[in-house]
């Protein structure tokens, strides 16, 4: 496959998509997390956007991939890419936590509508406050550290590609003309 988009190499392309999208959909995790309000009408969205960003994540790297082949060999690239993978299971993380927060939203919805109707007692009683609280804590627990180890992760990967690109390509001084 040619991944090259108007000239450019696409992974040069993809990687800022994937730098800024994994941080966003991570705090957007956090609050639909800890605010039920929040989740009762984003958690579709955030569970789409996790859905759509580790596809994403897996063609930037193949497109990363693709560039090493044609580019000169060298430590710095070489260090980037090996740990271009690394976020593969942080984003997994991320679909996994937006699962899980997309679950619990349906049951709160359920539940909602169980309150709603008048028939809790019937069709199962609605989760107690103690129990949402929990979950809640756990859920927000969970996308704080993945949230936390996704960035940082993510930090390392583009630090080593910003140095394998830029380090010793420019000078301190502007050029003359």
């Amino acid at each position: 496959m040619d991944y090259t988009f108007a000239g450019l190499p696409l992974h040069v392309l993809l990687v800022h998509a994937v730098v800024v999208l994994t941080p966003l959909l991570g705090l957007l995790l956090i609050v639909i997390a800890a605010w039920p309000a929040a989740r009762r009408v984003l958690w579709l969205p955030a569970f789409i956007a996790a859905a759509l960003l580790l596809p994403l994540g897996l063609v930037t790297i193949e497109a990363g991939k693709w560039l090493e082949q044609r580019v000169p060999p060298a430590p710095l690239i070489q260090m980037h890419t090996a740990q271009g993978e690394d976020i593969v299971p942080w984003l997994v993380a991320l679909l996994v936590l937006a699962a899980a927060i997309s679950g619990w939203a349906l049951v709160e919805r359920a539940a909602r509508r169980r309150g709603a109707a008048g028939d809790g007692a019937a069709t199962g009683a609605a989760p107690s406050r103690a129990i949402r609280l929990a979950v809640g804590a756990v859920l927000t627990v969970g996308a704080l550290v993945i949230t936390a180890g996704s960035t940082w992760t993510l930090v390392q990967i583009a630090e080593a590609g910003s140095r394998a690109v830029w380090e010793g390509s420019f000078s301190d001084e502007p050029l003359e003309d």
